[in-house]
């Protein structure tokens, strides 16, 4: 029988040590911590966020920027996009308040932390951190930095296309839109003609006319659906070998994948170079894989007059090459060349492999595909937050087999599966041994 469960009249005022329960020991947040402190993480961002901190002692002390990053971590990890989410999961965990540091009579920080913290460290503080995790891989030898693939993707803005307004008048979406259907001799009451009017009249979201007054950064685009939103274009440029994450930013919505390209690869080489203790001038990529979006071919001569090769597709199958100067037509031929060849052909397929594997990881599992921020400088530095503990996983998966919650649930799972298949194997022998223990263990796994 059981009894029920009642909360004491008058709790006491102190408790042991001794007799407070221990928090249970998480296996991946376990090993998380002891991967941060292979290649002391916590001193090294201590280090770099100590400028951006009041050194007088005066005031309230702040939340340490570790603490910080490690919640981002669990969001990441655990794909909680919202802050409060995140706050709270912190707050109720033991495990996680082992990770953090934090006793059980401390409270964790508060969601409001994060904007304050966030807007405290600067830009260039986010982009060191990542590259703190690429020096972590190249000391497990995973980064080469020879064959490199960029790509972009989409996130949707926390905005609506309801609040749009038009930059010239200042007037709403459908108030403009039943202004002009009223101007045509259409009623501006008439919903259905209205929404046709609108329909079929062209250049209706163009971003040089619209704007959503709450969030100026946001772009009118099309999201992976297929859908129309407000948008952000996240981009990446990913090693080919090892699949470590070497840049990683936020893109404006209507931006054109192969803007400033070479100046991306050249940005991603310094990283590089900064995580291998090189001289930043130095130069060790061979070659720049990506699809049609980033073919231009000012852009290629720039690359290729590096010693860069270009594998790139050209969106053109026919493209007119008595059209353009001696030096284009050399570069139009170069990438030709690069995309047709077996191991032009190799890298294409491990841009889609690499890549497309880290969009997985960060947006869909990591909790970016929806964007809670506001502001493209908010969400850049997130976004290059979660590239850094997608770099985190790829090194934990070296370690310890495992990157994420899932996939340590998931190996668990498969250990049982092989055990439970070799004990069944034996189980003819165990039958005629007579063999007690086994049928008691079958019986407690349910195995049929």
């Amino acid at each position: 029988m059981f009894t029920e469960k009642k909360r004491a009249a008058q709790p006491d005022f102190w408790i042991a040590a001794d007799q407070i329960v221990s928090p249970a020991q998480s296996g991946f947040y376990g090993k998380l911590e002891e991967t941060l402190e292979s290649f002391g993480f916590a001193t090294k961002v201590r280090e770099l966020c100590a400028p951006a901190y009041d050194k007088s002692g005066l005031g309230r002390p702040g939340i340490d920027p570790v603490v910080y990053l490690k919640m981002i971590m669990v969001g990441f990890f655990e794909d909680l996009p919202g802050e409060r989410a995140i706050a709270l999961r912190c707050a109720d965990s033991l495990s996680i308040r082992a990770f953090l540091k934090y006793e059980l009579h401390e409270k964790t920080p508060e969601h409001s932390s994060f904007t304050i913290i966030g807007q405290r460290l600067g830009l260039e503080i986010y982009e060191r951190i990542l590259v703190l995790t690429v020096q972590a891989l190249k000391e497990h030898g995973l980064l080469r930095g020879q064959h490199l693939g960029i790509d972009a993707s989409v996130i949707e803005a926390n905005a609506s296309l309801r609040a749009l307004v038009n930059r010239n008048t200042e007037e709403k979406y459908w108030d403009y839109v039943k202004r002009l259907a009223a101007e045509q001799g259409i009623d501006p009451e008439d919903t259905a003609a209205v929404r046709k009017f609108d329909r079929n009249r062209p250049g209706k979201g163009s971003n040089q006319d619209w704007v959503n007054p709450h969030e100026p950064d946001a772009k009118i685009g099309r999201t992976k659906d297929g859908a129309t939103d407000m948008i952000y274009k996240p981009e990446e440029v990913v090693d080919l070998d090892t699949g470590a994450i070497v840049l990683a930013q936020v893109q404006l919505g209507d931006e054109a994948d192969h803007k400033e390209l070479a100046v991306k690869v050249l940005e991603a080489q310094q990283n590089i170079n900064r995580a291998c203790g090189e001289e930043l001038d130095t130069l060790t990529v061979q070659s720049v894989t990506s699809d049609k979006g980033y073919y231009a071919v000012s852009e290629m001569q720039v690359l290729q007059g590096e010693g860069i090769r270009t594998v790139i597709a050209d969106p053109l199958e026919n493209r007119r090459l008595d059209k353009l100067e001696p030096a284009q037509k050399k570069a139009v031929q170069a990438a030709r060349r690069s995309v047709r060849s077996q191991s032009g052909k190799g890298l294409l397929r491990r841009r889609g492999m690499h890549i497309e594997r880290s969009f997985a990881h960060i947006l869909d599992c990591g909790g970016m595909r929806r964007a809670t921020l506001r502001g493209w400088e908010n969400l850049n530095k997130r976004y290059k937050l979660a590239a850094a503990f997608y770099n985190l996983s790829q090194l934990m998966r070296k370690l310890f087999g495992f990157g994420t919650p899932k996939q340590l649930a998931a190996l668990g799972r498969l250990l049982f599966l092989e055990l439970t298949c070799f004990l069944m194997l034996l189980e003819p022998v165990a039958r005629r041994r007579g063999f007690n223990g086994f049928w008691v263990y079958k019986s407690l796994c349910q195995i049929p």
